[in-house]
């Protein structure tokens, strides 16, 4: 049975395969509306709720899953991801059941908060690796995943190393089949 509350994420933008959102080729899906509006932020495009484009998480799933052998996970950042923590849940649980991909969550929410949200054991048994932790730009320093030096690494199955993650370019430009020109990643660079 589906829960329908869960049904639509909000999305900002989704990429298909991208190099600097974490280990390997992965599709990235940045969310629509943050409530922790960090100052500094490198997306703050994706902090109104009144934005964006509501997807089916049927629809997201299929699009990922029609990517094939392409990619090896899927990158979810924001925005807020764990503010549309049901439809986040949804997403997650189908890639898991349907997929091997790899799975990666941003979040602003510091680990100890994530803790005390509802669905945090369900979502730490869903992902991979979790990316905790506010963007504070009086520490910034890209060092792998990571926009500032108070953000969080944890991993939460042993599919990954911190190595792996310190691995992972800081930026990217993606030419895109349409000719768009998009620059993603942690520190991406200015077109």
């Amino acid at each position: 049975m589906r829960d329908s509350h869960a049904s639509l994420l909000q999305i900002h933008n989704f990429l298909s395969r991208s190099t600097a959102n974490g280990p390997g080729k992965r599709a990235v899906i940045w969310v629509q509306g943050c409530s922790r509006d960090c100052p500094g932020c490198f997306n703050p495009e994706t902090h109104s709720f009144e934005e964006g484009i509501p997807i089916s998480v049927d629809e997201l799933v299929d699009r990922i899953t029609s990517l094939g052998r392409i990619i090896e996970g899927v990158s979810v950042s924001g925005g807020e991801p764990l503010d549309q923590m049901p439809s986040l849940l949804r997403l997650l649980r189908e890639l898991r059941r349907g997929t091997r991909l790899s799975l990666l969550v941003f979040t602003g929410y510091t680990w100890e908060e994530v803790h005390a949200m509802s669905g945090t054991s369900e979502l730490l048994e869903l992902i991979d690796v979790l990316i905790a932790g506010p963007y504070d730009a009086s520490q910034h320093g890209p060092r792998g995943l990571l926009g500032s030096t108070n953000q969080t690494v944890h991993l939460v199955t042993d599919r990954y190393t911190l190595a792996d993650l310190r691995s992972v370019p800081c930026s990217e430009v993606i030419i895109t089949d349409h000719g768009d020109i998009i620059a993603s990643g942690i520190d991406p660079v200015e077109l």
